[in-house]
C-alpha cells in the first residue's frame, strides 16, 4: 500500500488531481490507514496512470470513465472504444484546422506591420467592424 505522495510519484498524477478524480468518481476512493491517510494499491495506481495517459491524449473525463468501465467487462467491444477514439480524432482534426486558419490570419496581418510607424495596419484591420478574415469562430 502506498501513500498519496507515492501514488502521485508512481502514476505521474498531481496529488490535487488525484483528489479531484476521487471527488468526481473517476477513480474510487482508496482505503485509509488507522491514522486516516489515503492508501493506494498497485491496481489503483495503475488506474491513475491509465487516466493520466487518457488525459495526455486529450480525452474528456466522461470518456475516460467509459473506458474504465469497459476495462471491467470481459466481453468488451473494441468497436465501441474505436468509435470514441475516432470521434475524438475528428475533434482534434477540426481544432488543428482552426489553428491553421488562425495562424494564416495572424501571418497575413503581421506581414502588414512596419516597425516604428504610428499607423499599424494590423491594429487598424482588427478594429474594423466585421473583421473575420480567416479567423475561426470561437467555440
Amino acid at each position: 500500500m502506498f501513500t498519496i505522495a507515492k501514488a502521485s510519484e508512481q502514476s505521474g498524477v498531481n496529488i490535487e488531481t488525484i483528489r479531484y478524480y476521487e471527488r468526481e468518481g473517476v477513480v474510487p476512493k482508496p482505503g485509509r490507514s488507522a491514522g486516516g491517510r489515503r492508501l493506494y494499491s498497485a491496481d489503483e495506481i495503475a488506474k491513475l496512470r491509465f487516466v493520466r495517459r487518457c488525459r495526455d491524449l486529450g480525452f474528456p473525463i466522461s470518456i475516460i470513465q467509459t473506458f474504465l468501465s469497459l476495462t471491467k467487462q470481459s466481453d468488451r467491444s473494441c468497436g465501441e472504444v474505436k468509435a470514441m477514439a475516432e470521434n475524438h480524432l475528428g475533434e482534434i482534426t477540426a481544432k488543428i484546422e482552426n489553428l491553421v486558419r488562425l495562424r494564416e490570419a495572424l501571418l497575413s496581418l503581421s506581414k502588414n506591420c512596419d516597425d516604428g510607424t504610428a499607423a499599424c495596419p494590423m491594429l487598424e484591420a482588427l478594429m474594423k467592424d466585421g473583421f473575420r478574415e480567416g479567423v475561426p469562430a470561437r467555440n
